[in-house]
């Protein structure tokens, strides 16, 4: 038996931001939050949310003071700034950032207490009510932060979750047509963080028929699209398949669960702040390379959801061919594929292990059991450069 779960309501495809004021009627809100990315406000991005609302005579507040991988003391900020208006509805415009801050201002402006009170790692308080209604609307193809129940935050060298199914946006409108604008190294890295969802939901302990379907799929769509993402932002067919992509890989890994790559990822955005992203893709092939053998199978169906034949090939060839195409990909839309190229000192890989080694939630769905030298060595092919595999006893 495996439990699913979904958002109540989402809309997708070209023009689905059509549907906003029909759910925001069905909330019988009055006064507005919304939260959103400072640069989509300065180039008139939010403007195709708010106006609407206005026009329908709805007041709004638009909340910009959220920053990428946002630390603990901005998530603080905002639950009081909301806890001290009388909103009746939240929503959240842009990236994985601005998504996972509305989520934790609509649940946390009805509840007591600081944000670091209901983290995952070190809290002490549980949620125990819904908090105000919220609409999700990506920006980007790559958090699947529209479908889950998480937000993430940064603390001083690693990071942690708030996470309850409370979080989950009672709607979730995924409009490829407001990422056309997104600029190329912004489309590559959220392009990776969604692939790697959909790879480690497919390979994680907790898959299942229906994520399996949901992250394959994910796979296909983003593989063959974003290189012309990337690289000829305005092709609509393109931007159509991320974000169909991408949102396919957040309700895969939502019910299925992320692993290794993100455990790895969590310290580098913590410790260096690098985009969430990028920390996923510069690690995605070092990670798989070394667990292979823990997924050989998996990894000959994802080089075949890629695109690349794997007819004539055992699955171990296959599964080394998978983890050779990964690392392409990510050289292919201009991702650093090496900690050096993030400029990470190797002195840092000792703490950046210890931190990585405390992500024991994630940790448990990988499909090989990662101690504290796996990580390390793995830290250190990302290092070096060269994919490795364990050592054998």
């Amino acid at each position: 038996m495996h439990k699913l779960t979904f958002t109540p309501t989402s809309y997708t495809g070209w023009g689905s931001l059509s549907q906003l004021l029909i759910e925001v009627e069905k909330f019988n809100a009055r006064n507005i939050l919304i939260v959103t990315d400072p640069l989509l406000k300065e180039i008139g991005l939010t403007d195709h949310v708010e106006k609407p609302l206005i026009e329908k005579g709805y007041t709004t507040t638009i909340y910009t003071e959220i920053a990428p991988e946002p630390p603990l003391a901005i998530g603080e900020k905002l639950v009081d700034f909301t806890r001290n208006h009388q909103f009746d509805l939240v929503i959240g415009v842009g990236g994985g950032s601005a998504l996972d801050l509305a989520k934790l201002a609509a649940v946390l402006a009805t509840h007591e207490g600081q944000v670091a009170d209901y983290l995952n790692l070190t809290g002490t308080k549980t949620l125990d009510n819904k908090g105000l209604p919220k609409i999700l609307i990506p920006t980007t193809s790559g958090t699947g932060s529209e479908v889950t129940n998480i937000s993430v935050l940064s603390l001083d060298t690693t990071k942690d979750v708030v996470t309850h199914d409370y979080l989950l946006a009672d709607v979730a409108i995924v409009d490829p047509a407001l990422t056309i604008s997104l600029p190329p190294k912004v489309t590559a890295a959220t392009g990776v963080d969604a692939l790697t969802h959909a790879i480690e939901a497919y390979v994680s302990v907790n898959a299942n028929e229906v994520t399996d379907a949901l992250a394959l799929q994910a796979i296909r769509l983003i593989s063959h699209s974003i290189r012309t993402a990337v690289h000829e932002g305005q092709d609509k067919q393109a931007r159509t398949d991320m974000s169909y992509g991408s949102y396919l890989a957040g309700l895969a890994f939502f019910n299925a669960g992320v692993a290794g790559v993100h455990a790895l990822a969590y310290p580098l955005g913590g410790q260096f702040h690098i985009a969430h992203g990028d920390s996923n893709a510069v690690l995605l092939p070092y990670v798989m390379g070394y667990i292979r053998q823990s997924c050989e199978k998996r990894l000959k169906d994802i080089l075949d959801a890629m695109g690349i034949a794997s007819a004539y090939l055992s699955q171990e060839e296959a599964s080394y061919k998978c983890v050779d195409a990964l690392q392409k990909l990510v050289q292919d839309v201009n991702i650093p594929s090496t900690l050096k190229g993030f400029n990470i000192p190797e002195q840092a890989l000792e703490q950046l292990t210890d931190d990585a080694t405390k992500q024991t939630r994630i940790l448990a769905r990988s499909p090989m059991l990662l101690e504290r030298e796996d990580i390390y060595a793995i830290y250190r092919a990302a290092f070096d450069g060269e994919v490795r595999e364990p050592k054998q006893s």
